[in-house]
């Protein structure tokens, strides 16, 4: 009985609703968050601005105050008597006001006229007498914006000082309507701190009051006020102080309470801000535990789907496991194997088709071994891609021609299969450099090898790469040669030349018989090149045109131009003696086999 595979993804379905009930638990956790928080922005701002209202009560009594004591002490007595009663009226007896002063203009300075400061206060706190005139030296208070008609409020604390609030405001003016007077007075800051402290208690919202400086006025951490603190880096701080606005909210990050804070601000009338904010984990642990009981039903339910699925899943899983263990061994190269599965659903069509298929990969790695062999594993690959069809195409290539020296002369003093297997071992090795560098092989010709850097694909760096390979195969055949001495065996010497430019590259031949390889002027000049080699008494040439890609990376001698046949102009030609290295070293790359005495060659003929 055939059981479709459809039956088995009903089940699959299942387990996808049980998921999408988690993705549901998800999004109403994500809305009752972003509930909290809007909700928790307007209680911020509600608790600011009514924190606010309390503050400016608080300042209009001080404005009050130190009007009223400024006025008494700029009044005209007939003797210190009546002075000090009347005093006694509005500052010696006020437990908050701890010192007033009266400044006047005067030939545009600004010149302190009258006094009064509450030495006890001081003397209780164990401070000297002239305290209050060095803090004014230490935290100068901005008088001109006084006489400009603000109100100014500060905190006058120093660490280890006294606890103090500083007031400026306007007191007398011309008849022109010029500020000629003003008073400042320092007040205790119980008063003003007293409504900040202790709040957490009886609410979540942190409140603070900061003055147009971000210097901390009050706050619930006493410290933060002792130390006159400046949280101006803070971004709600910094966003109370910009002009003309009176209310905000934002969400900022404390990276000194590494927390995430929700918090509102409003001005008071005076310029001081009031601050209120939320730990923005208090506000969101609702929502956490939404979350978290939604992952906990979500979780039953999925256990059970799991469950289900397991037991249904055994009929498909095992036999799709068979499969992926032989496409493993497929994708190794391993195409002796079968799926040996009989299933009567769309699994065992499958394993059919499987089957078939390792069949004929199995045919056509035979092929494409063969292939190999003729052709570079590029080639080879660009092949197999395409239709195989007569024509080529227009590319910009390097091309390599080698030739080894006296190989005529060798054949005639060896029996040929010597001489193939002196072939064998250095091709096998020269072959292999080129295959490394990203080079293809094209053909063999008795003893020399062309090679073609840029085809089937450019790498981007096929003159170096070519270059690179060059110097390899210098050394190697030194290595080589130390090898065949050590057996009694003549020693090989080559020649290689390169040359850059356009080829066709493709397919010629007939629909009957076929070779991929490259034609064109570049591929003569490569050949000869390396047939020049002799005349210059060097191992390795390489044109103008291969040269201009390189000059940077390796080190070259110019040797010369010369005739050669079948071409109308001399060519260039340069002899690299070595590469530049990372670091900028000139690395010479030479053995005894790459620079030897000149020959004539009736191929060529020196002209520079």
């Amino acid at each position: 009985m055939r059981i479709p595979i459809v039956v088995k993804l009903i089940v699959v379905t299942v387990s996808l609703l049980l998921l999408a009930s988690v993705w549901i638990a998800f999004k109403s956790s994500d809305y009752f968050k972003e509930k909290s928080v809007a909700r928790e922005r307007e209680v911020n701002w509600i608790a600011a601005d009514a924190k606010a209202a309390q503050v400016n009560v608080l300042f209009d009594k001080y404005r009050d105050k130190t009007r009223l004591a400024a006025s008494l002490l700029n009044k005209a007595y007939e003797n210190d008597k009546e002075k000090t009663e009347s005093l006694h009226l509005s500052i010696i007896n006020d437990r908050d006001l701890i010192a007033v002063y009266i400044y006047r203009l005067s030939d545009g300075k600004q010149i302190r006229s009258e006094f009064f400061e509450k030495k006890e206060y001081l003397a209780e706190l164990n401070l000297p007498s002239d305290y209050l005139n060095n803090l004014q030296q230490l935290r100068p208070f901005p008088l001109a914006k006084v006489f400009a008609g603000q109100v100014e409020i500060h905190n006058a604390s120093l660490s280890g000082g006294a606890p103090l609030m500083v007031m400026g405001i306007p007191l007398i003016k011309s008849d022109a309507g010029v500020i000629t007077h003003i008073a400042l007075s320092y007040f205790r800051l119980d008063s003003i701190q007293r409504p900040f402290s202790d709040i957490g208690n009886i609410t979540i919202q942190t409140f603070y009051l900061v003055d147009n400086e971000g210097i901390v006025l009050a706050h619930p951490e006493d410290k933060f006020v002792f130390e006159a603190k400046n949280l101006s880096d803070l971004g709600i701080v910094k966003k109370s102080l910009e002009p003309n606005v009176n209310k905000g909210d934002s969400k900022y990050f404390d990276a000194e309470a590494k927390k995430n804070f929700i918090a509102s601000f409003a001005k008071t009338q005076y310029g001081p801000s009031v601050i209120s904010q939320t730990d923005e984990s208090i506000i969101l642990e609702p929502a956490r535990v939404v979350r978290r009981e939604a992952f906990y039903i979500a979780g039953k339910v999925l256990s059970i789907g799991i469950f289900c699925i397991f037991i249904f899943s055994i009929t498909l899983t095992n036999p799709l496991e068979k499969l992926v263990e032989v496409t493993r061994r497929v994708a190794k190269g391993n195409f002796d194997v079968q799926t040996n599965i009989r299933s009567h659903d769309e699994v065992g069509e499958l394993a059919e088709s499987v089957d078939a298929m390792v069949h004929g990969l199995k045919e056509r790695d035979k092929i494409k071994a063969a292939m190999n062999k003729f052709h570079g594993s590029a080639v080879v690959e660009d092949m197999l891609k395409s239709d195989l069809q007569l024509g080529g195409v227009n590319k910009k290539v390097t091309v390599f021609f080698s030739d080894i020296r006296d190989f005529t002369k060798f054949s005639e003093g060896h029996t040929p299969e010597l001489v193939v297997d002196m072939l064998n071992e250095y091709f096998e090795i020269m072959v292999g450099i080129v295959t490394k560098n990203y080079g293809v092989v094209d053909k063999f010709i008795g003893d020399a090898m062309m090679a073609i850097w840029g085809v089937p694909q450019s790498t981007g760096e096929d003159e170096r790469h070519a270059v690179k390979a060059c110097l390899e195969m210098r050394l190697a055949l030194d290595e080589l040669n130390k090898v065949r001495l050590a057996k009694g065996q003549t020693e090989i010497k080559i020649g290689m030349g390169l040359s850059s430019g356009h080829v066709i590259s493709g397919t010629i031949g007939s629909s009957e018989r076929m070779e991929y390889t490259v034609i064109g002027d570049t591929v003569n000049t490569a050949s000869r090149i390396e047939s020049s080699t002799k005349a210059f008494g060097t191992d390795f040439l390489v044109s103008g045109e291969t040269l201009e890609k390189i000059k940077g990376e390796f080190i070259f001698d110019y040797v010369g131009a010369a005739e050669v046949k079948g071409k109308s102009e001399p060519i260039k030609m340069y002899k690299i003696r070595g590469y530049i290295d990372e670091s900028g070293n000139e690395i010479i790359i030479k053995t005894k086999y790459s620079d030897f005495d000149a020959s004539n060659t009736d191929k060529i003929k020196i002209v520079i």
